[in-house]
């Protein structure tokens, strides 16, 4: 997820195990294994309505897991009340929250990027330097690499992209389904890289190692990847075609793009810069925000009221009177009342979406508490991890199950730590290598699954683009189970890892911690 929080901080607290004896435990009829109900009622609700009917709704996401919650209460052996109590423990997740903020801060620093017309001067400056569709999504891969990797939030990169690479890319040419992989690919090369990445700062603490030697170290996953990636990007946008807009409009609004917006690459800047500093997430996306609405306001890129307005009826007491306000609007027509602009639409776009994550916690803290996450794990030590080469495949397995289940890379990734640790420590592998063998598949694998926080985030910043765009349609939409395919970055850390554990590269054992290079803590 990457937002800035403190590597000392005690992150084994914030999502709890089931082998802690800390709280209430629920019995299911059927066993432990029933606990897993409610979130695979919501996996297979989410792969009918999205692949199978090729609906994309988050509310009905949300519908699907409130229903999985209720039928996973009838199973409960005696009283619901602890079953109920869970859900509220899950649902308070600092994990969950953070997830929510850095959706919320995000979306409207890119709806105010694009209120002041910064989309235009992307496709201006694309069309001026000759990148066409063939480029555009290697090259936004690139850069969305390069912000996640400053910022540390692969979430708030992003929501930025779809909401303002995604439609210059489309305007120029490129694959709709191609471009929000390579959006998606970039967010997991930062998440996974980053030094400041809440994923980086939990697989380090949970392995007991340094952040600093652990960036170090996964360095070279990353960059094998990154290096497919990028070419591969270029060579799949020369094969799968854009989309024609309005019958040759395309043209046009390329033509009449303007370079003005490109000031916001300062706002962009402030948001980096301030990060970069050590500054907290939310603190460097408010100062990129402000930057951008005075940048607006003072080069006359968008009014105050395309950034916020209340639409109040003449009916309304002071009304008239204060109607000279740049934000207030007054009008006769009662459907017309309510709130508008880019810092309530950014985060309003995510309301939805922030329940559906809420809820989603609230059933993974259900498995955990009934055991079945811990009869998977005790299963998996017991069967799979017979030798330091399956103990690796099993550590990146049992990654990958867990993000699955757990659609919040971070909350994942504190769930199976333990896990990962218990495993690689009965083979004496090396700190490091556990922790780039946890984060890789959280960072990868939380912006694949089409359920996953990643894929939704983006998904739901590109459903305001119809809002946003008078040629933007609803069919340009992307389907989250579309775009699994192309998210490069994202499989290929999945199989450098595979790799690394069949032939042993990148290997470290307790002993090597003796290394100079190696040992920092």
């Amino acid at each position: 997820m990457g937002t800035d929080e403190s590597p000392d901080r005690d992150v084994s607290s914030e999502f709890v195990t089931a082998s802690e004896d800390e709280g209430p435990r629920i019995e299911f009829y059927g066993g432990r294994g029933m606990s897993a109900l409610p979130i695979l009622f919501f996996i297979v609700w989410a792969v009918a309505q999205t692949a199978l009917w090729r609906i994309s709704d988050t509310s009905g996401l949300v519908a699907g897991m409130l229903i999985g919650l209720i039928v996973g209460m009838f199973f409960v052996k005696g009283s619901w009340t602890g079953y109920a109590n869970t859900l509220f423990e899950g649902m308070t997740q600092p994990v969950a929250v953070t997830a929510i903020v850095a959706w919320l801060w995000a979306g409207m620093f890119a709806d105010t990027l694009q209120a002041g017309g910064f989309v235009g001067g992307l496709v201006w400056l694309a069309d001026a330097f000759g990148i066409g569709a063939t480029l555009f999504p290697a090259l936004t891969f690139l850069l969305a690499a390069v912000l996640a990797t400053g910022i540390g939030t692969g979430y708030g990169t992003t929501v930025a992209f779809v909401a303002l690479f995604f439609p210059a890319g489309v305007l120029l040419g490129a694959n709709p389904v191609l471009l929000f992989g390579a959006i998606l690919s970039g967010a997991v090369f930062g998440d996974n890289l980053a030094p400041v990445s809440d994923t980086t700062i939990v697989s380090a603490v949970t392995q007991d190692s340094d952040i600093g030697g652990v960036v170090a170290s996964r360095f070279k996953y990353v960059i094998v990847a990154a290096a497919i990636a990028f070419p591969a990007y270029i060579v799949a946008s020369g094969a799968m075609s854009g989309l024609d807009i309005a019958g040759g409009a395309q043209d046009l609004l390329v033509a009449e793009s303007e370079p003005a917006g490109l000031v916001h690459l300062l706002s962009m800047g402030m948001v980096i810069g301030t990060a970069v500093s050590g500054r907290h997430i939310v603190e460097a996306i408010s100062w990129g925000l402000v930057t951008a609405v005075v940048l607006n306001i003072l080069l006359g890129l968008a009014p105050v009221s395309d950034m916020l307005l209340f639409t109040a009826p003449a009916s309304a007491p002071a009304s008239e009177q204060l109607s000279f306000l740049p934000f207030l609007e007054v009008t006769t027509d009662a459907s017309a009342v309510g709130v508008g602009g880019s810092i309530y639409s950014g985060a309003a776009g995510f309301f939805a979406l922030s329940i559906l994550v809420l809820l989603i916690i609230a059933a993974a803290q259900i498995m955990i508490r009934g055991g079945a996450f811990q009869a998977i794990l005790d299963w998996s030590l017991t069967n799979l991890a017979t030798n330091v080469r399956n103990a690796e495949l099993t550590m990146v397995g049992s990654a990958a199950m867990i993000n699955a289940i757990i659609t919040i890379n971070t909350a994942a990734e504190i769930a199976i730590g333990p896990f990962i640790s218990k495993v690689g420590e009965r083979f004496n592998l090396n700190g490091y290598r556990r922790a780039n063998i946890l984060d890789a598949q959280t960072a990868a694998l939380g912006y694949i699954f089409p359920w996953s926080g990643g894929v939704l985030v983006g998904f739901t910043e590109m459903q305001t683009l119809p809002e946003q765009y008078d040629w933007f349609e609803t069919s340009m939409v992307v389907n989250p189970v579309e775009v699994v395919p192309f998210v490069f970055q994202g499989w290929l850390l999945v199989a450098v890892f595979v790799v690394a554990a069949l032939t042993g590269f990148g290997r470290e054992y307790t002993i090597d911690r003796q290394s100079e290079e190696v040992a920092r803590v």
